[in-house]
């Protein structure tokens, strides 16, 4: 199985986050390759500008690969399938991983339940 994590999925797994479900953990860990956007490293620098979320930018970017994760770059092909996804939520990075989840094909496990209409390959591990 090949994963993509959504952001929180991502910070809670970096920083060992009692919030990281069981469920999630084994997913991560079972994983044949587990993804980042680099939506999510977009998000989180945008976040900690605003004094949302503290982190580390560059830490965080580096703690893709040191987590083992693969790093998934943003296309034109992704950007264009945000055009074509129904408006169910707006958030336009979780818009985003939708979409690459949907290009690549990847299944994207995310706590937001909300997500879930868009395809099956929204996983909740709440």
């Amino acid at each position: 199985m090949r994963i993509l994590l959504d952001t929180h999925i991502f910070l809670w797994w970096v920083r060992g986050e009692s919030k990281l479900s069981k469920i999630a953990k084994a997913s991560i860990l079972n994983a044949a390759e587990v993804y980042i956007s680099s939506a999510s490293i977009w998000e989180s620098s945008i976040k900690a500008k605003l004094g949302k979320l503290s982190v580390d930018i560059e830490e965080l970017a580096a703690s893709i690969t040191a987590s083992g994760f693969l790093e998934l770059p943003i296309t034109a092909k992704h950007a264009a399938t945000v055009y074509h996804l129904p408006d169910i939520h707006r958030d336009p990075f979780d818009r985003l991983l939708i979409a690459q989840a949907i290009c690549e094909p990847l299944q994207l496990l995310t706590f937001d339940k909300t997500l879930e209409p868009y395809t099956d390959l929204v996983k909740v591990v709440a």
